[in-house]
């Protein structure tokens, strides 16, 4: 997928810069695929703000996607468009089975209108595909991987990222996500072949303040520039620095570098190598 570029009549078309969409084939959602996308805010049920900068954007309805894949075992489905989804980085495919059920599923790199996909067990190697784990070979590129057998895909979703099934080696298959981390799961696990599409998105550079309220992004006001009640780097004469060893959040924890994972966490005995 290409990326357009403008000429710079105003300040905020210099560096602004919109996907082409030669992939999408199909403008219009599949509506017994929609579901209704009610808009929180950033509130929780008493109105208190409880995650900041959200609010306002477009209208939008969310892609009921089927990340599981075992529902039409060894059934061909059939491509019949290529769309956008608003609700995540990647591009989705609608797919109709041979009995006439359509669903969604994740567009992976090559993946056009009329090709044939199908889950099961034991099938073909392309991309679009979903099989256990333990029927992939070693160094395939995948995608859409489950963490529990039958609990749908978790793992390796965004716009052009695959991770590399390394190794198997009893009831686990090592496998090495985008971030660097090495993982064992499960080789009664699904995955998808193939690298997630629309690898373009990384390269999208909004340009305006205006795209952001679009997407429903309400504006960040610095630390610096608040006073000492509302965060911990406010308050000062004129310019003045953090004034602590680092920079903190708005409830004077660590903001660079502070570890939030649990420190026995269950699933820690799974992973191998921890991420770059």
């Amino acid at each position: 997928m290409g990326m357009k570029h403008f000429r710079p009549y105003t300040p905020s078309r210099r560096n602004m810069t919109v996907s082409t969409f030669e992939e999408i084939t199909k403008k219009t959602p599949e509506k017994s695929l929609l579901a209704k996308k009610k808009e929180k805010a950033g509130r929780n049920s008493y109105g208190r703000i409880t995650v900041r900068h959200q609010g306002g954007g477009n209208r939008q309805k969310y892609r009921i996607i089927d990340f599981k894949r075992n529902s039409k075992d060894d059934m061909i489905a059939t491509v019949i468009g290529i769309e956008y989804d608003p609700n995540r980085s990647a591009n989705i495919a609608l797919i109709q089975y041979e009995d006439g059920e359509k669903a969604y599923i994740l567009a992976p790199v090559g993946l056009k209108d009329g090709d044939k996909v199908v889950s099961g067990q034991k099938v073909d190697i392309k991309p679009g595909n979903c099989m256990p784990i333990e029927s992939i070979p070693v160094g395939t590129l995948i995608h859409n991987i489950e963490l529990n057998p039958g609990q749908g895909g978790k793992m390796v979703r965004s716009a052009g990222q695959s991770a590399q099934l390394m190794a198997k080696e009893g009831k686990y298959a090592h496998i090495r996500l985008p971030s660097g981390e090495m993982r064992l799961v499960m080789t009664r696990c699904r995955a998808t072949i193939g690298t997630v599409g629309n690898t373009d998105h990384e390269n999208v550079k909004l340009g305006k303040a205006g795209r952001k309220r679009n997407m429903g992004i309400r504006p960040t006001v610095r630390g610096s520039v608040m006073n000492p009640v509302d965060h911990p780097h406010g308050g000062g004469e004129g310019r003045a620095p953090v004034g602590r060893p680092g920079p903190l959040t708005p409830w004077g924890k660590p903001a660079l570098g502070y570890k939030t994972r649990k420190k026995h966490k269950l699933s820690d005995k799974f992973i191998v190598k921890r991420r770059k």
